[in-house]
């Protein structure tokens, strides 16, 4: 089978989902935490909302769920839920992922990062041997705006000091694949979280990080 080839400077990877596979973790933890107050939560809820900013989140819940009088408590149910979520997180990575980061940095692609994960929680989930491939990292600590807003992506191009049609976004998750198309972005999409009914906006989807190796072939231009 002949791959897919794209002409670019630059691969933009958000995490969660897509290197590593935290994902579960997260949707552990808000299950948890949103328990204690009566929300039923479910998969769609966390997964389809994966990369935005968890207090813009939590009000979307509470309109879905019509809880109403809780916006006042979304700073200590947010402390809760990263508390739980650093009690119970494993590292694990999707399949494939660190090959394929591994093979674009030597091939002198550079490689930049795009994660609502704050700057400090990155440090202790992503090891130093795969955060060092990364020339450019935007994490959630460093926007004013999370995903679905451009901002992210638009600001790992300025670091990257290049043009949107010179890189691709790998993301998993609606709200990034509209963040990185509103900032110009050709993206592809894996179906690690959810499935391809709901990743419609990406230009391009797979199953899995292993199909996108097998059918696709990332060249540096010259």
């Amino acid at each position: 089978m002949s791959k897919t080839t794209h002409h670019i400077k630059a691969v933009i990877f958000d995490m969660d989902g897509v290197i590593t596979n935290t994902m579960p973790d997260h949707h552990r933890a808000w299950k948890v935490t949103l328990d204690k107050y009566g929300i039923p939560l479910t998969h769609e809820d966390v997964y389809t909302r994966e990369g935005q900013p968890g207090d813009e989140a939590l009000v979307e819940i509470f309109a879905k769920y019509k809880v109403s009088g809780r916006d006042s408590e979304i700073p200590v149910i947010l402390r809760e839920k990263e508390e739980y979520f650093k009690e119970i997180v494993r590292l694990r990575f999707i399949p494939k992922s660190r090959t394929l980061l591994r093979t674009l940095h030597k091939r002198g692609i550079h490689l930049a990062l795009v994660t609502g994960t704050a700057r400090h929680e990155l440090k202790k989930i992503l090891p130093d041997s795969l955060a060092s491939l990364f020339s450019v990292v935007v994490t959630g600590t460093d926007v004013t705006n999370g995903k679905p807003h451009p901002e992210p992506f638009l600001k790992a191009l300025k670091h990257l000091a290049i043009p949107a049609h010179e890189a691709v976004v790998i993301e998993n998750a609606p709200y990034g694949i509209r963040s990185a198309k509103s900032a110009g972005l050709k993206c592809i999409a894996l179906e690690t979280s959810l499935s391809r009914q709901h990743l419609f906006e990406a230009d391009h989807i797979f199953e899995s990080m292993t199909d996108l190796n097998e059918k696709v072939h990332f060249e540096l231009i010259a």
